[in-house]
């Protein structure tokens, strides 16, 4: 019984960890500057999204790496190692570039950040941000579908 519940939330973490990646990254951020005028407004509610979206990295991933261990008794499997690095990029992401890049538009105040001297280095990070992001999703799309199949 507790063995299947210990599935179940592990599967739970899964849905919501890579589920918000893609709902958010993919589809609410998007909408979000294509119908949000004002692109200082959209980029603070996106930072938000994503700072939220972060801590349910932290807590599902965690609960996965401990769950994983549960099961095998080991760390040396790749869904492991994955939700690892998946887990590493979260923590990258929460705790170093995305501060990074809120102190650069703290910085350029009153002005956008785009419009300020901070601009090229805001680009260069928010694109190591996007690639991180990008590779985060795609581990993530890994798992989901590499679940799937384990299961059918």
């Amino acid at each position: 019984m507790m063995k299947n519940l210990s599935a179940h939330f592990a599967t739970l973490a899964i849905t919501a960890w890579v589920g918000g990646l893609w709902a958010i990254g993919y589809f609410a951020v998007p909408i979000l500057f294509h119908s949000q005028p004002d692109r200082q407004l959209a980029g603070l509610l996106a930072g938000n999204m994503f700072t939220a979206l972060g801590y349910v990295g932290i807590v599902c991933g965690s609960y996965l790496l401990i769950h994983r261990v549960s099961i095998t008794g080991k760390a040396v499997c790749r869904q492991f190692w994955i939700i690892a690095v998946m887990l590493l990029i979260t923590l990258l992401l929460q705790f170093w570039i995305q501060p990074m890049m809120a102190e650069m538009k703290a910085h350029a105040l009153p002005l956008d950040v785009m419009q300020s001297s901070l601009a090229d280095a805001f680009k260069r990070w928010h694109g190591v941000s996007s690639i991180l992001y990008l590779l985060e999703s795609l581990l993530g799309g890994y798992l989901v579908l590499k679940r799937a199949t384990d299961e059918a």
